[in-house]
């Protein structure tokens, strides 16, 4: 058995990792748990990286037989993070993986005696959390009972390579496409509605740096770091 710590950004991606995303790794024999980042009674949103880097020494620190990721928004993103600022020429997943790569560094450096160079798989959301409710439009669109928003939601995804490429902009990110169409919109309970309702086979085919995060939780069941 192979347990993950991932440290999430709000309520919504706690809600999607135990509920939606957990439940894949099973049966690999990996288990996730969700912890909202920050103190106790901290609603999320924004992290800036003293936060996180606090929390994800915490993690690595207090229990040696423990491993740890994230699901951090790249769209508003707080401040200090290593990596950043960003050119502007990258991809999305370039991007993203800058700033998981700095931060992966920098935590190796501060703790090299916990291995976090092996315990710790940072990730990035691309660009935000909505973005994979594009996955499946016509799904997406039925789960919030409103199949009239499916065409709407089919040429928003159409405008784009892949649902994790929908634009980081203040007006054009995911969740507030979905809001001008729906302006009804409850992102915590409706978000993993969704995604139960579009199911991972369809949102790991359509989003690869997500899948490439999945894909590296699920090799954890098999693989074994020096002292776990």
């Amino acid at each position: 058995m192979t347990r993950v710590n991932v440290i999430a950004e709000g309520q919504t991606e706690v809600s999607f990792v135990n509920d939606v995303l957990a439940p894949e790794l099973w049966p690999r024999e990996v288990y996730l748990t969700a912890i909202l980042i920050g103190v106790p009674g901290h609603k999320g949103g924004r992290p800036n990286y003293a936060r996180l880097k606090k929390d994800v020494l915490i993690q690595l620190k207090q229990d040696p037989g423990v491993y740890c990721t994230t699901m951090l928004d790249l769209y508003g993103l707080g401040a200090g993070f290593p990596g950043t600022p960003l050119p502007a020429n990258l991809t999305g997943i370039e991007k993203a993986s800058r700033i998981e790569e700095a931060v992966k560094a920098d935590i190796c450096d501060t703790i090299p005696g916990r291995r976090p160079d092996i315990r710790f798989l940072p990730y990035i959301q691309l660009h935000e959390y909505e973005g994979l409710l594009f996955s499946d439009p016509s799904a997406f669109a039925a789960s919030l009972d409103r199949p009239d928003l499916a065409q709407p939601f089919e040429a928003i995804r159409g405008e784009f390579a892949t649902p994790e490429d929908i634009d980081d902009s203040p007006d054009g990110a995911p969740s507030k496409r979905v809001i001008r169409a729906h302006p009804r919109y409850r992102k915590v309970l409706q978000g993993t509605k969704a995604a139960h309702a579009i199911g991972m086979p369809s949102i790991r085919r359509e989003c690869p740096h997500f899948r490439a995060w999945v894909e590296r939780l699920e090799g954890l069941g098999t693989f074994r770091f020096p002292g776990a």
